[in-house]
């Protein structure tokens, strides 16, 4: 099986439009998220996603497209990753589920979610922080979710 980078999922959804830094970084948070709720591990195999300021950042994927500050990535031609089947049907889902959204309302509905609230507990609102978000909260947060809790 692939190796899954951060980048690669970003390059999904990039070959669905265009989109800001913030929003791309949300969508791969979800990517993960979802995937280790329904199947129990990870998508992205290279990296993890840090509890920052302003929700779930992976920061190789900050560094790649910081230059864009809070303007939009141009689309990409096509996804270059094969993502399994399983795995490709989760990025469809968040796309489906999250793919209308911009950054600030996906930033505002990670920011009320227990995996980002927890990592930052005892920061304060403004606080930088590297703190990495719990694989087992995002499981067992999105997973309920899923279920209907």
């Amino acid at each position: 099986m692939n190796r899954i980078s951060v980048l690669d999922v970003a390059n999904y959804f990039l070959s669905k439009n265009s989109m800001t830094p913030k929003k791309l970084q949300k969508l791969a948070y979800y990517a993960e998220a979802w995937h280790q709720a329904l199947l129990q591990r990870p998508l992205i195999e290279d990296e993890s996603f840090q509890a920052w300021v302003h929700g779930p950042v992976a920061p190789s994927l900050y560094q790649k497209y910081k230059t864009y500050g809070w303007n939009p990535i141009p689309k990409t031609e096509e996804a270059t990753v094969n993502f399994c089947e399983e795995s490709l049907s989760i990025l469809e889902s968040v796309w489906e589920t999250y793919g209308d959204q911009d950054g600030n309302s996906l930033e505002a509905l990670t920011h009320s979610e227990a995996p980002w609230i927890n990592a930052r507990a005892g920061l304060e609102p403004n606080e930088n922080s590297n703190v990495v978000i719990s694989t087992e909260d995002m499981r067992n947060y999105y997973r309920s979710i899923y279920l209907g809790g």
